[in-house]
């Protein structure tokens, strides 16, 4: 699966992206008028291969959820129970990226690739003496792209990775089984009618994975690479680049081997969106990164298949460090700064409308000649 959706992707269109431009220069606005949207509505029309390019909706947000064998070097100071507890809080509606899809009128897909703990609609975690058939069917089933309900995927590769100071987080099997199902869920996706992918992602302590992501693909500095993650104090701070840095000493991951480096020091939410981001590409349909996690698997995307950058869009730039020193190597400018650094998916959703907007130019804004306006 994984080499015939690499085979499938494609650099832009030149002639489509040529096009676009021409006819933002006919549109009844100064050229360049509108700045990063018009290179983006480009952008978009090279993956298409059209002129205007499909508007990008509806919007499907898939939140990748694992834990972390890294997580046992105290590199967070949230239990590991929080990432199942925060899916049943995602299923129940009631998350910041939930609000957030509510308003751009996205669904909201949850996979389970590698939960350490039951999760609460589980037959394993219902309270004793329940009928587990009275769990919410609504949440499991075929992709439905539904912004009311929030469906669950259950498609663990493990349950959680391994300590990665202590030998590979995965491996290489496994890092192919991750990638796999997030090819899976973008086509399901797509199939089901979705024309704009986000990037979600839970997993307590799943920032210390990226920063070795993003390091081993960048070449920077563990330092450089890591940040404060959910708000760790100085020592943990200090601690966590050490934990990345000695990761790296270890394994010496290896950047022309994309799934070395995600067995070796990857987490399986990394894993997954990868797979995700390339089987989007392959289906010439957008992906709209969302932070630190989501880049850091656009990292391995790209080291998989370069020309899967074209179908990238950097929603925001993370408060992460490591997120700017992705986009910087993606080549990809963010759409909006705000300081985030919540991940699920948040930054993404508030940037989807900018994207819809830069499209919507090329379908609906008049030309000097249709609307009869005088150019210069």
């Amino acid at each position: 699966m994984l080499e015939t959706t690499i085979a499938a992707i494609r650099p832009a269109d030149e002639a489509a992206m040529a096009a676009a431009r021409e006819l933002h220069g006919r549109l009844t606005k100064p050229v360049g008028s509108l700045g990063a949207l018009e290179e983006l509505s480009v952008r978009l029309a090279g993956l298409a291969g059209a002129c205007p390019p499909p508007l990008p909706e509806p919007a499907a947000v898939a939140i990748f959820a694992g834990d972390h064998g890294v997580h046992a070097q105290r590199v967070s100071p949230w239990p590991q129970e929080v990432t199942a507890q925060m899916i049943g809080n995602f299923l129940a509606g009631g998350a910041v990226v939930n609000a957030f899809a509510r308003q751009a009128g996205a669904s909201v897909t949850v996979v389970d690739v590698g939960v350490a703990t039951p999760l609460p609609t589980d037959p394993a975690a219902a309270p004793a003496g329940s009928d587990p058939a009275a769990l919410d069917p609504a949440v499991t089933g075929p992709a439905v792209l539904d912004p009311a309900v929030p469906r669950l995927v259950v498609a663990p590769v493990r349950r959680g990775t391994r300590d990665f100071t202590v030998t590979t987080a995965l491996t290489r099997d496994e890092a192919l089984a991750a990638v796999q199902t997030g090819i899976r869920i973008a086509d399901e996706l797509i199939d089901a009618g979705a024309g704009i992918l986000l990037t979600g992602d839970m997993g307590i302590g799943n920032t210390t994975p990226a920063a070795a992501l993003i390091a081993a693909f960048t070449g920077v500095d563990a330092l450089d690479a890591t940040g404060r993650g959910t708000g760790v104090d100085d020592p943990t701070y200090a601690h966590k680049v050490a934990v990345v840095r000695a990761a790296l000493a270890r394994h010496t991951p290896d950047p022309a081997d994309p799934l070395g480096v995600l067995a070796a020091v990857g987490g399986l939410e990394h894993a997954a969106l990868a797979g995700l981001i390339l089987g989007a590409a392959a289906r010439r349909t957008p992906v709209l990164l969302d932070g630190v996690i989501g880049v850091s698997a656009a990292l391995a995307a790209a080291a998989f298949a370069p020309a899967a950058v074209c179908a990238m869009v950097a929603g925001h730039r993370s408060a992460e460090p490591g997120a700017t020193v992705a986009l910087r190597h993606l080549g990809l400018d963010p759409l909006i700064d705000l300081g985030l650094r919540l991940g699920e998916g948040t930054g993404a959703l508030l940037a989807l409308p900018v994207v819809t907007g830069a499209v919507r130019v090329l379908h609906e804004v008049a030309t000097f000649d249709s609307a009869g306006v005088a150019e210069k």
